[in-house]
């Protein structure tokens, strides 16, 4: 016996059971209280700086299981899940112990009564009741080490559900066991291949179906080693898997379908640990409409997250995000299988001019580098292939050399090249028997090459010999049934390893202590307030940024003095805690020149203010800079990332254009000048018509600065936008000509 007895469990028990049919669906709740989270390393905002790796061997690979409610009674849908967990247990090599208040036995195995009857301490405990919660209770006395709950009713049916949810969850941490759902399926106790070779694809779902193209990728000789369907996440999540998967050394790759994150932090987390053991990501990312948003919402109660930012941290952390299940079962493939590449370099080689040519178009509009190879080795391939057909790159060998010893010596010439890091040949229909002696080639010279050959078999049949076994039997050959799908996991393929190969974890340098900066901006913070124009500009220079020569005056005669000191021209400003865009509101004036010009300004920008009734605390005389790149830079507050940090085209370009890229701190030059690349605009900055390059140094900077004001005040600021921030040419700096800050 293990633990204490308790004197309701059994009643309670069979009452659960009974009154559901065994049938785990629709959850029962009641109340319970969440504990402290434990205390780890944090940044500078409080925030955690590595993530925390479950031990889920006992989980995988347990050496005890209890199935709680199991049932042997045909008919009960209890039955075929206690079926298929015990075969599962019987291939893993566990001990399992049924558990039920009325059955002495189950499947010819001893049943026991209830929780506290079970002959040894359990690794797992798989729930097959319709309400988890007083079940995880009980399961606190005999220090199980993993739980699984498969019922549903909770935060994917809306508030109540949720509330239910955070009870579950509570009892959870209480416990001191991890739990897996609720709202799950079976799919971790499915039945891997263990005849295949080579590194494995680990699988993450959120819903079950959609994990199902990478499991049958086992039916082509793929080989998986786990597959975590993580449900609901009052618990486990995906964040958790992708840290563990991330250590596991038979994992070449990770797939995820990912409906929506627990919470932004620990996935950033997770990211860097894969990233920083080398270990591709791929994931599904449902959220890109608000259709989409909705839908995942209501399947897992889950967070979708604004898309551009997820889209963009997953960027940032090396995650490859595709659209499809086919595209991700594709990708990952490749990456869990092929070897470094030596090169970025891809020739495309094929029989007909126009497959090449066609296939070369979209190759490049993807952004792969197809080199033109070098008259030396154009001359070498036209030993084997006729003058008249070009073999620059694309490669066309007119299709007679293929069904010779040709052949073969042309696909060895072209890896031959050091420029050459990837062979694609698509082979748009089958033509027996050529296509029969390409595709042996092919699979012949990747077993002699450490490059990559993919080979696109474009028949709709797909039974040929040539297709089901020779390049599905090959384990270097990439086999690819698109266009679309090769060039979107060749991509994947090299940009992967350009990322690892520099990365370095923006976490090892983040802040863990606050600067002088924090300390002079925190007193200017006004809680649940907008700062003014000048605050919020004081708020700036705390952080080292450059604003105009400036004075806030009180009186038309303060101004008149105040452009002397600032020096002639000068623009006035209405500045006040309420005024958002003033320009709107003729709140403006450039460009002015003389006293009097000031002091009609001054008279006009104060009776607008009385007039649409905004309150101010001055006007501003600034300096007036005019020759240079607007640019915006600003903080917003993510509900699932914190902080985020945005840097786009500024003035009415903003939002005309919406040409902005976003980064969430900690990130590191290389990601603030990789923002600047992103933008459409970017040719501005290198200076177009006649202009001279901006001062590309100097809004990096800017950037940074931003990014550290934004990790040390954390939610104390709920936006910050600077626009413009005018950046002039090379090496003369950047100027933040307005600011509007809004405290939390």
């Amino acid at each position: 016996m293990l633990g204490s007895t308790h004197g309701t469990l059994t009643t309670d028990f069979r009452a659960r059971v009974e009154a559901c049919g065994e049938t785990p669906r629709t959850a029962v709740h009641s109340s319970a209280a969440p504990s402290a989270d434990d205390a780890i390393p944090v940044d500078v905002s409080g925030r955690p700086l590595h993530a925390d790796v479950p031990d889920l061997d006992r989980f995988f690979r347990p050496e005890s299981v209890a199935v709680i409610g199991a049932s042997d009674a045909e008919g009960r849908p209890n039955t075929g899940i206690t079926r298929q967990l015990i075969a599962w247990a019987d291939r893993v090599g566990a001990r399992i112990h049924p558990v039920h208040p009325t059955r002495p036995t189950v499947f010819g195995l001893a049943c026991h009564a209830s929780v506290a009857d079970l002959p040894e301490q359990v690794d797992l405990a798989v729930l097959l009741v319709s309400d988890p919660l007083p079940v995880i209770e009980e399961l606190a006395d005999t220090k199980v080490k993993f739980a699984v709950a498969f019922a549903s009713g909770f935060a994917e049916t809306g508030g109540a559900g949720a509330a239910a949810q955070e009870r579950l969850a509570a009892a959870v941490r209480r416990s001191g066991l991890r739990l897996l759902g609720p709202n799950t399926n079976l799919n971790a106790f499915e039945a891997f291949r263990d005849d295949l070779d080579g590194p494995a694809i680990a699988l993450i779902t959120q819903s079950g179906h959609q994990g199902r193209p990478v499991y049958t990728l086992q039916e082509l000789g793929i080989r998986l080693s786990h597959w975590a369907p993580t449900g609901n996440e009052a618990d486990l999540e995906t964040s958790d898997f992708i840290s563990y998967f991330a250590e596991q050394p038979e994992v070449g790759a990770i797939a995820c379908y990912v409906e929506g994150l627990k919470d932004g932090r620990s996935f950033l987390l997770a990211a860097d640990r894969a990233a920083r053991n080398g270990v591709p990501v791929v994931a599904v990312k449902v959220g890109r409409t608000e259709a989409g948003a909705r839908m995942a919402a209501s399947h897992t109660g889950k967070l979708t997250g604004a898309d551009t930012v997820v889209d963009a941290a997953m960027r940032q952390f090396g995650v490859i995000r595709v659209d499809g299940l086919d595209e991700l079962q594709d990708t990952a493939a490749l990456l869990a299988r092929a070897r470094r590449p030596e090169a970025d370099g891809v020739v495309v080689y094929s029989i007909s001019g126009g497959t090449g040519a066609h296939f070369s178009d979209l190759a490049t509009e993807a952004g792969l580098t197809l080199p033109t190879l070098s008259q030396a080795k154009q001359d070498e391939l036209h030993q084997w292939i006729p003058p008249y057909l070009n073999v620059a790159n694309p490669v066309d060998n007119g299709g007679h050399p293929v069904g010779d010893w040709r052949g073969r010596k042309i696909i060895d010439a072209i890896l031959a090249d050091p420029s050459v890091g990837v062979l694609i040949c698509p082979i748009t229909g089958p033509f027996p028997p050529m296509s029969d002696k390409l595709a042996q080639d092919l699979v012949d010279a990747a077993e002699q090459s450490d490059k990559l050959i993919c080979v696109i078999w474009g028949s709709p049949v797909g039974t040929e010999d040539a297709y089901r076994t020779t390049l599905l039997g090959s384990s270097r050959v990439a086999t690819f049934r698109t266009f679309g799908n090769c060039i979107t996991a060749v991509r994947a393929y090299l940009g992967h390893h350009r990322f690892t190969d520099r990365y370095r974890s923006p976490f090892e340098d983040a802040p863990r202590t606050p600067s002088p900066s924090y300390r002079k901006a925190q007193a200017l913070m006004r809680p649940g307030q907008q700062l003014s124009e000048h605050a919020a500009k004081q708020l700036l220079r705390a952080y080292g940024i450059r604003v105009p020569r400036e004075q806030l005056v009180t009186s038309a005669a303060a101004a008149v003095r105040a452009a002397g000191l600032v020096g002639y021209p000068v623009v006035m400003k209405a500045s006040g805690p309420q005024l958002g865009h003033k320009t709107e509101l003729g709140l403006v004036k450039i460009g002015l020149t003389s006293a009097s010009q000031i002091r009609d300004a001054y008279r006009e920008l104060t009776d607008i203010a009385r007039y649409e009734n905004v309150p101010l605390d001055g006007i501003l005389v600034c300096q007036m800079v005019e020759r240079g790149v607007e640019m915006v830079v600003g903080v917003t507050q993510d509900d699932l990332f914190g902080p985020t940090v945005t840097v786009g085209l500024g003035g009415v370009l903003v939002e005309v254009l919406h040409d902005a890229a976003v980064r969430v701190p900690p990130f590191g030059e290389d990601q603030a000048r990789a923002m600047l690349t992103e933008l459409r605009g970017h040719a501005l900055l290198e200076g177009v018509r006649g202009a001279p390059p901006a001062d590309v140094d100097a809004l990096v900077e800017v950037v940074l600065r931003i990014q550290r004001m934004a990790l040390e005040l954390g939610d104390e600021l709920s936006e910050l936008d600077i626009n413009p921030l005018m950046v002039l040419p090379r090496g003369q700096g950047a100027v933040a000509l307005d600011a509007l800050a809004i405290c939390r």
